[in-house]
């Protein structure tokens, strides 16, 4: 019985523990998505080079890094191109929302 229970608070702990982790992820809309898409296309800005540092979603572009607002209706985000890659951020924490390749 002793195990059952530990069982089921593990169990628990570790939906608790997805349960935030999902609460913190961004879902931008599709809609939203190729708004931004083509804003980006048709907005090209140079890439810069980040040696040592490695981007990906949740990271934080650092403070050196410029990042562009995305001048579109319904659209908050800003965006920056590293190492060729196009990166959408949130623009108030700097973290990484989407990698557009």
């Amino acid at each position: 019985m002793k195990s059952q229970v530990q069982a089921l608070l593990v169990g628990i702990a570790l939906l608790g523990g997805v349960h935030i982790a999902a609460a913190e992820t961004i879902v931008i809309a599709p809609e939203q998505e190729t708004v931004i898409r083509e804003y980006v296309k048709k907005q090209p800005i140079a890439s810069i080079d980040l040696p040592g540092v490695e981007l990906n979603i949740g990271s934080t572009v650092p403070d050196t890094v410029e990042i562009h607002k995305i001048d579109a209706p319904d659209v908050t985000y800003s965006y920056t191109v590293v190492g060729g890659r196009t990166y959408v951020v949130e623009p108030g924490t700097r973290k990484i929302v989407k990698i557009l390749d």
